[in-house]
């Protein structure tokens, strides 16, 4: 009996400690629960916006800190939504975490990262704790085990993490994190990070789109389709090597996407940057003037491709 109220008094204490470790990291303080509020936020706004035809932007941090919505809204005319969350959360998370804001009319453009074009399995790095941070646990299908895994880290903050907090405290007086800025009514960043400490280096793609991104993309199009929207696709803007083994890769996934969808790219360039300037702090997190510039040729682009439906939506006359 008494071996038994121990071993309850060590799980009561156990849970307390994952219960605490997991509000730091999920609901306040940890750099997952920035993510979680700024995930929130955007489907709050996709929620909010309202008009027949709208563009949905999806991606990781590559769409979100890249793209200026606002911009395309006022080229486009019609709502646009910044919905990039982050890479490591997994291309078979960040699909369906957005998959019921999708409604008939919306055109969603899709821009994936190379992270997540070249991933063998859909799932990152995030794609547990980000489940659960959102209340959807194993959303996309997370192996048990991973998601096993993650359910236990996501109750056990690093020291890193809790170093870093308390450093915020003392000489900000507040919490902060990557994902803590506040957002547009666009869903864009309204703060954009600078590379201060490391240096620049021209990224090399080794690798096309794998068979399982180009299979979950594909399925991607019939889920869009199946709510009565359209998909398109765009490349996202690197820093890369200009390497004949780079060129030839990203030439063969913009031939493989197209198979897919339209796919919204420079052809000349495959969106690949040689000037480290246009960018702010990882390969594809832009300045704010590349932004602009940006979201202009992605706006042109996507009329060219798009001019139709764009121009059948009454909003083209009356834009909000």
């Amino acid at each position: 009996m008494q071996k038994l109220l121990k071993l309850t008094s060590w799980v009561a204490i156990a849970g307390l400690a994952w219960t605490a470790g997991y509000f730091y990291n999920a609901r306040y303080g940890g750099e997952l629960s920035w993510l979680r509020m700024m995930y929130e936020q955007k489907m709050a706004l996709a929620d909010q916006v309202q008009g027949p035809r709208r563009v949905l932007i999806l991606g990781g941090s590559g769409a979100h800190y890249t793209v200026d919505a606002g911009v395309m809204q006022q080229e486009l005319g019609i709502p646009v939504l910044n919905l990039g969350v982050d890479g490591p959360v997994g291309l078979d998370v960040i699909i369906p975490s957005i998959k019921d804001k999708i409604r008939p009319g919306d055109i969603v453009l899709l821009i994936p990262e190379y992270l997540l074009l070249l991933d063998d399995d859909g799932f990152g790095d995030r794609s547990g704790q980000f489940s659960i941070a959102i209340g959807q646990p194993g959303l996309g299908g997370i192996p048990a085990k991973q998601l096993a895994q993650d359910t236990l880290m996501v109750g056990a903050p690093t020291l890193r993490a809790l170093t870093k907090s308390s450093l915020d405290i003392v000489e900000k007086g507040k919490l902060t994190g990557y994902y803590s800025d506040p957002i547009t009514q666009n869903g864009d960043p309204t703060v954009l990070k600078q590379r201060t400490k490391s240096k620049w280096w021209q990224m090399k793609i080794k690798e096309p789109i794998s068979d399982y991104a180009y299979e979950r993309i594909a399925k991607f199009r019939q889920e869009v389709e199946a709510e009565g929207a359209t998909l398109v696709l765009g490349l996202p803007w690197l820093y890369a090597s200009d390497d004949p083994q780079t060129i030839e890769n990203v030439q063969k996934t913009a031939t493989q996407l197209e198979a897919i969808a339209p796919v919204l790219y420079d052809k000349a360039s495959l969106n690949l940057k040689a000037d480290s300037s246009l960018f702010a702090d990882t390969h594809y997190h832009l300045n704010q003037p590349a932004r602009r510039i940006r979201s202009t040729e992605l706006a042109q682009q996507f009329k060219q491709v798009m001019g139709d439906q764009i121009a059948a939506s009454p909003l083209t006359q009356q834009p909000q």
